[in-house]
């Protein structure tokens, strides 16, 4: 685990220094977000816009495991290998989920995500009791949990090294709740900070810095992306929060922010057929191949109309 966190920026630094013409930006949404956010990508890519060229890159929780993938290898090889893994078995009704940073059922966790928001003052309260809660979880496995949460990230990725071109990935600091973007410049492994982005469960430790998901501070971070013409976010989770909508987390409030810096903003949400194959667990691996199949059908459809935006 790299053990070096000084150079961190935060988030409010990269806001203030971005400019460039074309922003992808990729939101959480768990396993089966994840692969309709590679199916998309490859389904755009098949029909000749090519999206991982990006003057900027924002990944979140999964978007960050996908912005990973995607400048890493092909979007139909990442396609392909999602299409033919071993299928897994279907997780209990009760969407028990014992991999990567979850432990328990992924129905206990949201249930608890709910009441700590209920009890939150603001969003910044939410996030430092996201963050104590994370770092509780890691103290009562005295950090067991930490290396093989790596491990896991790492498979998925295909190099460990960041790319060339300027990917972002962010987390939140669990002690103080501020936002974190980590890049290849963060002096932080690109395995270590999709570890941090997609710490949903436990905190995730980087040096002596606790950090958990990005998606506490907003599941899309569109925001970041402002100073670009053209921003595109694909949300797996098609917008949706569970924040009072006066906390402005909402991806609505994002675009809002983005077009009032002169940001031209296209979003894609999954349609009918993929909300259908991510069922109610996202973190059900078993719906990794129905929901990219979907994604890679809305990549298809979508690409003559997002090549005029893109282009």
């Amino acid at each position: 685990m790299n053990t070096t966190t000084s150079s961190m920026p935060e988030a409010s630094h990269h806001a203030a220094s971005t400019t460039g013409r074309r922003a992808l930006v990729l939101g959480g949404g768990g396993s089966a977000g994840n692969a309709w956010l590679i199916g998309v990508i490859a389904g755009l890519h098949e029909a000749g816009l090519d999206v991982t060229r990006a003057d900027l890159m924002i990944g979140t929780s999964a978007g960050a495991t996908a912005a990973a993938q995607i400048t890493g290898t092909a979007p139909a090889a990442l396609l392909a290998a999602v299409l033919t893994a071993v299928p897994p078995q279907r997780t209990a009704p009760d969407g028990s989920e014992r991999r990567g940073a979850f432990a328990g059922s992924a129905n206990d966790h949201l249930e608890r995500f709910r009441r700590i928001i209920a009890d939150s003052a603001d969003a910044g309260d939410m996030r430092r009791r996201m963050g104590a809660i994370g770092i509780e979880q890691d103290a009562a496995t005295n950090g067991a949990r930490q290396a093989p949460w790596r491990s896991t990230v790492a498979a998925r990725l295909p190099q460990q090294q960041w790319p060339e071109q300027d990917v972002r990935l962010t987390a939140v600091d669990a002690r103080t709740g501020e936002p974190v973007v980590l890049d290849r410049d963060s002096g932080v492994d690109l395995a270590d900070a999709v570890a941090a982005s997609c710490a949903g469960g436990f905190a995730y430790l980087v040096g002596d810095r606790y950090l958990i998901d990005g998606g506490y501070r907003r599941n899309e971070n569109a925001d970041l992306a402002g100073g670009f013409e053209r921003v595109l976010v694909l949300s797996p989770l098609g917008g949706r929060t569970l924040h009072p909508l006066g906390w402005g987390m909402q991806l609505a409030a994002q675009v809002d922010e983005l077009r009032a810096g002169g940001s031209r903003v296209e979003t894609v949400v999954p349609d009918e057929p993929a909300l259908a194959a991510f069922g109610d667990n996202l973190m059900d691996l078993s719906t990794r191949p129905p929901a990219a199949r979907a994604g890679h059908a809305q990549g298809l459809a979508l690409a003559t109309r997002l090549s005029g935006f893109w282009n």
